[in-house]
């Protein structure tokens, strides 16, 4: 009996070292699934993270590449802008200059009756074709007008006149003002009469 009571109590002892095992066990597989929860949800937190991040990244690159081509577009502009008023930029002084050759035109028409030695006819030449050579240099072309086609793009028709003859219908007659071109550009049109 003494056996039987030992044995029962061994094997007691045996199940509640069991109990306390399958206890322990329970609290290690809790204590696991919690880690492992821990481990998804902090897995879960970075892969968020890193799609946050990619998103922002894509973003930041996105508006990189919109800068970038603003940028080029400004420079293009400011560059094709500068072009522009190197190719332009004395327009205004010759602009105001076209009269005085204008004036020297007259001068000289009014010249034509005096003698070829004459100091003050030489003088109005030289001054008139130095003022003709700055012109060229500047890219300055006058505009053909006389005898030619009319065209409103080049000329100002003042008014219309009947036709000498009739191959100068629709064409241009006289012309009451040279007009010039500045780098195929029009600064002064041609003041012309039209024959009709």
């Amino acid at each position: 009996m003494a056996e039987e009571k030992v044995n029962k109590e061994t094997e007691e002892e045996k199940d509640k070292a069991a109990q306390v095992e399958d206890v322990a066990t329970e609290k290690e597989e809790k204590a696991d699934e919690k880690k492992d929860k821990k481990k998804k949800s902090k897995k879960d937190k970075k892969e968020e993270q890193l799609e946050e991040l990619g998103e922002k990244l894509q973003e930041l690159q996105d508006k990189h590449l919109r800068l970038q081509a603003e940028f080029d577009n400004f420079r293009r502009r400011t560059m094709k802008e500068k072009a522009d008023l190197i190719k332009t930029g004395g327009e205004s002084v010759i602009v105001n200059i076209l009269p005085v050759i204008d004036d020297f035109e007259r001068a000289l028409d009014s010249m034509k009756h005096l003698e070829d030695e004459d100091a003050g006819k030489h003088g109005t030449a030289l001054i008139y074709k130095k003022f003709q050579e700055f012109l060229k240099q500047n890219n300055v072309k006058e505009i053909e007008a006389q005898h030619t086609d009319f065209d409103v793009d080049l000329h100002e028709a003042i008014t219309k006149i009947p036709a000498p003859s009739e191959e100068l219908k629709g064409k241009v007659v006289d012309v009451i003002q040279k007009g010039y071109c500045l780098n195929e550009k029009v600064i002064r049109f041609a003041k012309v009469v039209i024959g009709e």
